[in-house]
C-alpha cells in the first residue's frame, strides 16, 4: 500500500480532487491531501492546509490575500509547494502525486513534480495538457492527462478522466513497490543520438559496454539534450558520449528542437570526461513543412516525416556553429577530445545525399580548429560519422579520457 499526495486548489478544485482521493483509497492506498488553495476557504479538509504550505516557505498568506492578485498567490504557491512535497517525499511520507487544474494549478502542480526525483510517480490532469506542455515538463517524467473538459465538477466526462488518471497514479506506485531494487553498479555513460547518427551511437554503446559501462542514450531533441545535461550536474556519470550536437543548430537558428544555451556545459563545467563531435549539425530542425519560417522557403529542404522538415545549416551558419562548440568545449576542465568525420557529420550529408555539403562542413572544422584552446585534442577522421571505425575511436578516446581522469 502507498500513499499518494493529491494537491490542488482546494478552494476552488476541492470536490474534485475528493473525487480523485476516494477512486484512489477504492484501489487500496492512501491519501495526503494537500491545499494550495490560498484565497479562500477550502471546499474540503486538507490534511495540510495552505496556511502550512505557505509558512514552510516563509510566505505572509494573510498579505497575499489583502492584496487580491490571483497570479501572486500562484506563483507564491508554486515557490512554496515543491519544498514541503519534496520534504515528505525525502522522508518515504509519499509514493506518488497526482494534482487537477487549469493554467494556475498545473503551473503550481508541475513546479512541485518537476522537484520531485525521476521514477517518482506523477500525474498532472490539466486543461492545457494538449498544448506546449514543455514548459510545465521540463526534464520531469511528469505523466499530462488532457482533462477534456474544463476542471469545473463532476460530470459524465470529468468522472472517468479522473478515475483513469488515479488509478494510473496507483499502478504507478504498485510498479514501483513490486521493482526489484538494481543491483547494477556499473559506471554511468550518457551518449547523445539522431537517427541520423543512430549507427555511431549503437556501435559505441557496444564497445562501452563491453568494457564495463551502462550506457543511457538520449535523443537529441531539445528535452533529450537538457535531461542529459541535468544528468551530468548530478555527478552519476563518469563520461559523456556527445556523438549528437545537431541541438545547438535549433539554438542558433530558431529551430524547434532546441536545449538551450547552455547545452554542451554541464561536462565542461564539472570536469566529466568527454567526447565531442559536430553530430547532426548538417541541419535543422522544423514542424511540417507549411511550418518553416518565410526567410528559410529558399533554403535546401528535406521532409524527415510529415512532422519534421530539415533545413541544411549554410557555410556562414556552420562557422557560428563551429566556434559555438569550440567556446563551449573549451569550458573544459577534465579530460575531453574532439573527433571530426570529415566525410559526413550525418547520414544525409555523405556524398550523394540531400545535405552534401562539403564547403559548409569545412567552414564548420575550421572553426572549430581555429576557436579551440590549445591543448584540446582533436582527431580528424577520414571517414562519415556512422562508420564503424569512427565509431570506435569514439569509445576508445572516450575509454582513455575516463581512464585519465581516475588515474
Amino acid at each position: 500500500m502507498s500513499t499518494i499526495a493529491i494537491l490542488g486548489t482546494f478552494d476552488t478544485k476541492g470536490l474534485e480532487h475528493r473525487f480523485v482521493a476516494d477512486a484512489i483509497r477504492q484501489r487500496g492506498h492512501e491519501t495526503l491531501l494537500i491545499d494550495v488553495g490560498g484565497h479562500g476557504p477550502p471546499q474540503i479538509q486538507p490534511g495540510i492546509a495552505c496556511e502550512q504550505v505557505a509558512a514552510a516557505a516563509g510566505i505572509d498568506l494573510s498579505a497575499l490575500r489583502a492584496k487580491g492578485d490571483r497570479g501572486s498567490m500562484v506563483e507564491a504557491m508554486a515557490q512554496a509547494a515543491p519544498a514541503i512535497v519534496t520534504k515528505l517525499a525525502a522522508e518515504g511520507r509519499i509514493q506518488g502525486i497526482i494534482s487537477l487544474g487549469g493554467t494556475g494549478g498545473t503551473a503550481i502542480g508541475t513546479a512541485v513534480m518537476r522537484a520531485l526525483p525521476l521514477g517518482f510517480p506523477k500525474v498532472m490532469v490539466s486543461t492545457v495538457a494538449a498544448g506546449n506542455v514543455a514548459p510545465y515538463l521540463g526534464v520531469k517524467d511528469i505523466v499530462m492527462f488532457p482533462s477534456i473538459v474544463d476542471v469545473a465538477g463532476l460530470n459524465r466526462v470529468s468522472r472517468g478522466v479522473f478515475t483513469r488518471a488515479a488509478a494510473a497514479v496507483c499502478a504507478m506506485a504498485e510498479a514501483n513497490n513490486a521493482e526489484p531494487e538494481t543491483t547494477d553498479a556499473r559506471p554511468l555513460i550518457v551518449a547523445s543520438m539522431f537517427g541520423n547518427t543512430t549507427q555511431c551511437v549503437e556501435h559505441a554503446r557496444k564497445i562501452l559496454e563491453a568494457a564495463g559501462y551502462e550506457v543511457l542514450v538520449f535523443h537529441a531533441t531539445g528535452t533529450g539534450g537538457r535531461t542529459m545535461e541535468s544528468l551530468i550536474e548530478t555527478g552519476l556519470v563518469a563520461g559523456v558520449l556527445d556523438i549528437t550536437t545537431t541541438e545547438w543548430a535549433d539554438e542558433l537558428l530558431g529551430g524547434i528542437l532546441s536545449a538551450g544555451p547552455s547545452r554542451l556545459e554541464a561536462a565542461a563545467r564539472h570536469a566529466i570526461p568527454a567526447i565531442v563531435t559536430p553530430g547532426c549539425l548538417d541541419m535543422v530542425n522544423f514542424g511540417p513543412r507549411e511550418s518553416v519560417p518565410a526567410q528559410f522557403a529558399s533554403r535546401t529542404l528535406y521532409p524527415h516525416n510529415p512532422q519534421i522538415t530539415l533545413m541544411r545549416t549554410t557555410p556562414a551558419e556552420c562557422a557560428e556553429l563551429g566556434r559555438i562548440l569550440a567556446e563551449k568545449v573549451n569550458l573544459s576542465t577534465g579530460p575531453i577530445t574532439v573527433l571530426l568525420p570529415k566525410q559526413a557529420i550525418s547520414i544525409i550529408s555523405a556524398a550523394g545525399q540531400p545535405f552534401h555539403d562539403p564547403i559548409a562542413d569545412e567552414a564548420l572544422f575550421t572553426a572549430i580548429h581555429h576557436h579551440l584552446r590549445p591543448g584540446i585534442p582533436v582527431l580528424e577522421m577520414n571517414s562519415a560519422i556512422n562508420d564503424p571505425a569512427f565509431a570506435e575511436a569514439c569509445a576508445t578516446a572516450l575509454l582513455e579520457n575516463i581512464r585519465w581522469r581516475t588515474s
